[in-house]
């Protein structure tokens, strides 16, 4: 059998600059970063102002909702790098931020080490080294490896929680390492957090799936269409609600189409009753189940339509 040459290549002749080329290239390609780090990462802005600074980028991890700040070296970590993350985080109220760089000083590796210890978990505290790959001639191929994260982000149950806290945790783990397993490639998410909902991307800034324990003892599956801006919530809301009928027949039951006029945000969802976090486990198994057969149903018949909706520069409704 013969092997190829697996050969490194430097970062820095790979992109030329970090403004230039990298950062533009990350934000296209955000998801790579997201499955290195196990987080489902949705670009917010590049490029944004913290005062009179710039953050390369921000980010929102949808299972969490958190804020995260990324910032990238084409070089190896320096102080002046890890001070910009710092007040990038401050200045973003960000709970999550993540350094990237070509190779990691053992003196800021261990800071964010120390930073995840005193910080608990929230935020969290990410560092990343960036390499590029090519096999012979191959097209270079980038590779993220984490050199820095939370203790416990690779646990199952986070410590020092209380009891419901832990059952929801539990109850979300299993639920994104079924996702994975049924649909490779859904979510980057590895873990549940200790909180009593958790969200997908669906292919589109603005617009997610979530799983959720609701009030009156029910579970929800729903698309969440927050854009940023009401009326195109709206009228996105509206161009899906025009569908219903064919969107319904495919997904094979009927949805609750909740425009929520009281708020910014619209829903489309599903629902399934009774159950809590504290009912039998095998009603829990029975929700669990539900839930990712109707994501799975919600993928296929929404992630084209959510491709195709116009939104730039609308402010009225369709009917």
């Amino acid at each position: 059998m013969r092997l190829a040459t697996l050969e490194r290549l430097d970062p820095r002749k790979v992109w030329n600059g970090e403004a230039k080329e990298f950062t533009p290239w990350l934000r296209d390609n955000i998801s790579i970063l997201s499955e290195a780090v196990g987080l489902d990462l949705e670009v917010i802005e590049s490029e944004g102002a913290v005062g009179d600074f710039k953050v390369d980028i921000v980010a929102k991890d949808l299972g969490s909702g958190r804020t995260v700040v990324i910032e990238n070296i084409l070089g190896p970590t320096d102080h002046e790098h890890l001070g910009k993350l710092l007040t990038y985080a401050a200045g973003r109220n960000a709970r999550a931020a993540i350094l990237i760089a070509i190779d990691f000083r053992d003196e800021h590796a261990n800071t964010l080490e120390w930073l995840n210890e005193i910080s608990k978990g929230d935020p969290l505290f990410f560092g990343v080294k960036v390499e590029v790959l090519r096999i012979e001639n191959s097209p270079p191929a980038p590779d993220f490896q984490v050199v820095v994260e939370p203790k416990e982000w690779n646990a199952d149950v986070t410590p020092d929680l209380s009891p419901k806290q832990k059952a929801y945790q539990e109850f979300f783990t299993s639920l994104v390492q079924k996702v994975r397993e049924r649909r490779p490639g859904f979510t980057s998410a590895t873990k549940g957090l200790p909180q009593n909902w958790f969200s997908f991307p669906a292919g589109r800034a603005g617009f997610s799936y979530s799983v959720s324990f609701a009030k009156q003892s029910r579970m929800r599956v729903e698309l969440y269409i927050d854009v940023g801006d009401a009326p195109k919530n709206k009228s996105a809301f509206d161009r899906l609600r025009s569908q219903r009928e064919a969107i319904e027949n495919e997904i094979g039951r009927k949805l609750e189409w909740e425009r929520l006029e009281e708020r910014r945000a619209c829903r489309i969802a599903a629902y399934f009753e009774p159950i809590a976090i504290d009912s039998p486990p095998d009603d829990l198994q029975n929700a669990m189940e539900w839930a990712i057969e109707t994501l799975i149903q919600f993928d296929r018949v929404f992630r084209g339509r959510i491709a195709e909706l116009p939104l730039d520069g609308e402010r009225d409704s369709a009917t």
